[in-house]
């Protein structure tokens, strides 16, 4: 029997809801993550929907891959599911996930829409996944007291950001926040290969595959910097929680975090003020502009039960609305998803992040996370993360790094 079949057959046994509702699986479990999803919930249970929250801890989401696979095989998927980039294009191709888009017509979602985002939420023509926000994933973090402790600029070139290591540990600041899971570090290494390499290297690199480029003279360049940041950390890094990170910059334990700009979401939480208290500036660009983007969205998985698509279509239109979109990405950290939301109410982060998206967009210079399975598909961005942590985590040589990266996409096309 297909997976496909087992779905059918588990959803068609499945007993009817008294009421519309909407089961939402995600692994947004951080406190900035769970305000945020907060502000869809609000919208749904007003409009007359039972929402049950299954939440999977992980931040990388690996854990909750695993947890859908496992309701998916037994017959009983979620309503929707919080998934990234090319695992939705799979799923539709798999012919299991359902679609909104009547909803989405009426609604004029097509003309709200970027063209990036539409890419990994509207497959196959149908939209089988509706867009919460957009991240920026090349983004550094940085106490303001930190960087006033020891009388620093924030950096503008790695050069520069390399030199502050010393100083801050003299201050007795430890330089990068990091924690050490697999999926932090594959983040942190596209951020540098964005920042190191530029736009045209990462494309090359991370969306082509290329294997000239992958074993080039500008991917040395970038497990240099990444052996430089690995020199940063503190010894209580490895096993640590990227919301944990965030903390010890937020009480100034730390200097900086390479992160997305979901961690801006802990610094809202904990009261903190974009200029005030810290800056989030992209990291530093040796070779041109570039910005690496990541779609969130909630997946709709195929149901029979009317209550169950009324409640897929209240979720769905509960997320677009402008209102939810706002209050969603104040919290979330990240910007709306809609092209055509009033951003006026948003922190400078935000707004930032936004005009450069826009801008970036205009010049080819936006690019999809690899890290996040835009790029490339789950099965090299595994492979390439397995490589990427074993240099992390080593005293390998840069490289020794580009090497093993190159040698695991290889084996994984």
């Amino acid at each position: 029997m297909s997976i496909a079949t087992a779905l059918f057959l588990g959803i068609a046994a499945s007993p009817s809801f008294a009421e519309p509702s909407v089961e939402v699986m995600h692994f947004w479990t951080s406190g900035g993550e769970a305000a945020a999803l907060g502000a869809v919930r609000d919208k749904v249970v007003a409009e007359g929907v039972a929402w049950a929250d299954a939440p999977v801890a992980g931040g990388g989401g690996d854990a909750a891959k695993t947890a859908l696979q496992a309701r998916i095989a037994s017959g009983n998927p979620p309503a929707a599911m919080l998934m990234l980039g090319q695992t939705i294009i799979d799923w539709a191709n798999e012919g299991l996930l359902g679609n909104v888009d009547a909803l989405a017509a009426s609604e004029g979602w097509d003309a709200a829409l970027p063209q990036a985002v539409k890419d990994f939420t509207k497959i196959g023509g149908h939209y089988v996944s509706v867009p919460t926000n957009v991240h920026r994933t090349d983004m550094i973090w940085a106490s303001k007291a930190a960087f006033d402790k020891i009388g620093a600029a924030y950096p503008t070139t790695w050069e520069e950001l390399n030199a502050l290591a010393p100083k801050f540990l003299a201050a007795g600041i430890i330089p990068l926040a990091h924690g050490g899971q697999a999926w932090q570090e594959a983040y942190m290494f596209e951020a540098v290969a964005a920042g190191v390499g530029g736009a045209e290297f990462y494309r090359k690199a991370l969306i082509d595959l290329d294997d000239a480029t992958l074993r080039g003279p500008d991917m040395v360049a970038v497990f240099t910097e990444l052996a430089a940041l690995r020199g940063m950390i503190d010894a209580n890094a490895p096993g640590r929680d990227w919301n944990l990170a965030s903390a010890m910059v937020i009480n100034g334990e730390a200097a900086m975090q390479i992160m997305g700009d979901w961690a801006k979401g802990e610094f809202t939480n904990a009261g903190k003020v974009p200029g005030t208290d810290y800056a989030c500036i992209p990291v530093p660009k040796a070779k041109g502009d570039a910005f690496v983007y990541l779609v969130n969205s909630l997946s709709l998985f195929a149901q029979t039960d009317p209550d169950l698509i009324k409640g897929q279509e209240v979720l769905a239109s509960a997320i677009m609305d402008k209102d939810v979109q706002v209050a969603f990405n104040k919290a979330k950290g990240a910007i709306p998803a809609r092209n055509d939301v009033d951003l006026s109410s948003m922190d400078a982060c935000a707004q930032e992040t936004s005009a450069a998206l826009t801008s970036n967009d205009a010049t080819g210079t936006a690019v999809p996370t690899f890290a996040g399975t835009h790029a490339a598909n789950g099965a090299v961005v595994g492979a390439a993360t397995d490589a990427i942590t074993g240099f992390f985590n080593s005293d390998m040589t840069p490289e020794e790094g580009a090497v093993g990266l190159a040698d695991a996409i290889l084996a994984a096309k």
